[in-house]
């Protein structure tokens, strides 16, 4: 690990951990998402010198806001705005739910607000996202989105035809993706890693 190089690490699939090590190794802030760990890295091994290398997002510390502190206008940087319960209580009144799970889609907007330090971001923001033609969709290309590629690849894996001979889907996906993570290829299923692999996706086949 000490001697990786760019090509090196951008040919694999690092979990959190594993970035969260490399950082504290090469002396680089440890704190944030997959894709700002990814960054800082990047950047690291591209020769930008460390001491420059800032962290993406100071998040300052403030109490947290109860439901009924949270309105419209409360500002996403800075108010002691988070995803926790409290949040989720103001957000199923808002819509009129029992139960209101967070999207994804929401938490990319506050940490672009947090990385921008953007004081016009607000609770408002999140709704029309939310709201917006129904359900709002990220891009794929979308660094956030990126941190995903397990998540898409078990999917896909298991929508295919192929998944229907085993009787583990989770399990033969799992090991595809060990083989799949560490390759320079696409982090995305495809049928022929299940012909690649089948000597070793054997016992979990449908007889």
């Amino acid at each position: 690990m000490s001697h990786l190089t760019k090509q090196e690490f951008e040919h694999r699939y690092y979990y959190k951990t594993d970035l969260i090590r490399l950082c504290r190794q090469y002396h680089l802030p440890t704190q944030g998402t997959k894709a700002e760990l990814n960054h800082y890295l990047r950047l690291y091994l591209s020769g930008v010198p460390v001491q420059t290398i800032q962290p993406a997002r100071v998040v300052k510390k403030r109490p947290p806001l109860s439901a009924d502190q949270i309105h419209l206008e409360t500002k996403l940087v800075g108010s002691g705005f988070s995803f926790n319960n409290e949040a989720r209580k103001w957000f199923a009144n808002y819509f009129g739910v029992t139960h209101f799970s967070f999207k994804k889609e929401m938490a990319v907007i506050k940490r672009r607000a947090e990385a921008e330090n953007d004081p016009t971001m607000t609770v408002g923001d999140l709704i029309q996202a939310l709201t917006q033609n129904g359900k709002t969709k990220v891009s794929e290309s979308n660094p956030e989105e990126q941190t995903y590629q397990w998540n898409h690849f078990v999917t896909d894996f298991c929508q295919s035809p192929e998944s229907r001979q085993y009787h583990d889907k989770l399990k033969v996906a799992s090991i595809l993706w060990q083989h799949v993570k560490r390759s320079p290829e696409s982090k995305r299923y495809t049928a022929k890693l299940v012909s690649r692999f089948s000597d070793e996706l054997a016992p979990f086949r449908i007889r």
